[in-house]
């Protein structure tokens, strides 16, 4: 069964009929929104996307789906402020169901914008695990349903529990972690992305890629993580063989699907298992780089701190760029720390291949302070999940030891600085 059969049988049995994706799919945005009510609020993004806000308008009528009113998404990193405005427009449409249109910070900043039009309060009080169920279930209250339509092939926020909002005052990002945040419906036509420039498209490879990864790493020594090892393998197999595509010829259709089902893929791994290291790290980045960018710089240096943990893990996404030609070390040899330093050359190697960075000292505007706004975040109880997740737990007392060299690894690019966990 080849790459692109399996992934698409994988994701129909995750979300069966709730959720359209492939070439075509927004045409089928009217039958789900009429699945969950008939009064319609359409949130749109901020900037682009107007050819896919009027095919899913179209649909939303042919199926007999009144549109009440329309309000602007998110800016990037999904600001609270944006939170609260999204939240007070929708209060003031009152509609049966919220149509959000957009990439990931406009679905994320969506999903926080019901929980505050259903529970009030300030998007603080949710950030963590399962703190808006706790709230529904003592409250008796009900989220609007929400039908999910991304746009781009990256954080697979129409597929999951996870809203990061960001404050903009201190460039720190937080999570909302919830099941109960999930869209109703979603829907995914890939062939859309084909408008996305190449460095957003390869910043959106890397997202769920790093999704994949993080994951593969959580799964060890736990039930999935043979599931883990198969979708891991498809996720790097789909974005290793079609990133380069994309970023060369936008218009390649072929690529563009395959990178909908690896970032899509992504978004299946994440609500199997938690992200950790870099995913941590990129939320003190916001300030400097997207979510996924940050996230692809941090992973080598993360894969070597990790390495004696999880050599299974590295063997498989190694053995991918193995194939595609990316590296040709001798995989099978090596062991721990040198096996995570040859797959996170490959990682790196892969990167430049993109046009993606592979040092946050090539980043324009990076600077100690990052580092040390980063430190901090690891400590916070609200990001806790983060640092148990890591296959080495880290606690907020070891921060300072390990992490500190990791960091200033990754600001110069030489992975042999960072420190192994004795």
């Amino acid at each position: 069964m080849d790459l692109f059969t399996r992934a698409t049988q994988i994701l129909r049995e995750f979300k069966g009929e709730r959720y359209a994706f492939g070439v075509g799919a927004l045409q089928k945005t009217g039958a789900l929104a009429a699945e969950l009510g008939r009064r319609v609020a359409l949130v749109r993004p901020r900037s682009h996307g107007s050819d896919v806000v009027g095919e899913v308008s179209q649909s939303l009528a042919d199926a007999g789906v009144r549109v009440v009113g329309q309000v602007v998404g998110a800016a990037p990193n999904a600001p609270r402020e944006d939170v609260s405005r999204i939240a007070a427009e929708l209060a003031a449409l009152a509609p049966d169901v919220v149509v959000a249109i957009g990439s990931g910070s406009t679905l994320d900043a969506v999903k926080a914008a019901c929980v505050l039009g259903a529970l009030g309060g300030t998007v603080d009080d949710y950030f963590g695990i399962g703190r808006v169920s706790a709230r529904l279930a003592e409250t008796g209250a009900a989220l609007a349903p929400m039908l999910a339509v991304q746009t781009a092939a990256s954080s697979g926020a129409h597929l999951t529990k996870y809203s990061n909002i960001t404050d903009a005052r201190t460039g720190q990002k937080k999570l909302i972690v919830d099941a109960a945040i999930v869209p109703a419906r979603a829907a995914f036509d890939y062939g859309v992305t084909r408008s996305m420039p190449p460095d957003l498209t390869a910043d959106g490879v890397v997202d769920g890629m790093s999704h994949a990864l993080e994951v593969l790493y959580d799964s060890v020594g736990k039930p999935y993580y043979d599931t883990m090892t198969e979708v891991a393998r498809l996720v790097f197999g789909l974005a290793v063989n079609f990133a380069e595509r994309a970023v060369r010829n936008p218009a390649d259709l072929e690529a563009r699907v395959a990178l909908g089902l690896a970032t899509d893929l992504g978004a299946y791994a994440i609500m199997l298992g938690g992200t950790g290291g870099a995913h941590l790290t990129s939320f003190s980045l916001v300030d400097i780089l997207s979510h996924g960018r940050a996230c692809g710089i941090m992973n080598p240096y993360y894969a070597v701190f990790f390495a004696p943990a999880v050599e299974g893990p590295l063997r498989i996404v190694g053995e991918v760029f193995r194939e595609a030609g990316i590296t040709d070390a001798p995989l099978a040899r090596l062991h721990g720390r040198d096996l995570g330093i040859a797959v996170a050359e490959a990682m790196m190697a892969f990167h430049r291949r993109i046009g993606l960075p592979t040092a946050l000292g090539q980043v324009p505007g990076f600077s100690q302070a990052h580092i040390e706004r980063a430190l901090q975040a690891a400590k916070d109880p609200q990001l806790r999940m983060k640092l148990e997740n890591m296959p080495v737990p880290l606690t907020p007392e070891t921060v300072e030891e390990y992490m500190r060299p990791l960091l200033e690894a990754a600001c110069d690019g030489d992975l042999t600085r960072v420190k192994s966990v004795r």
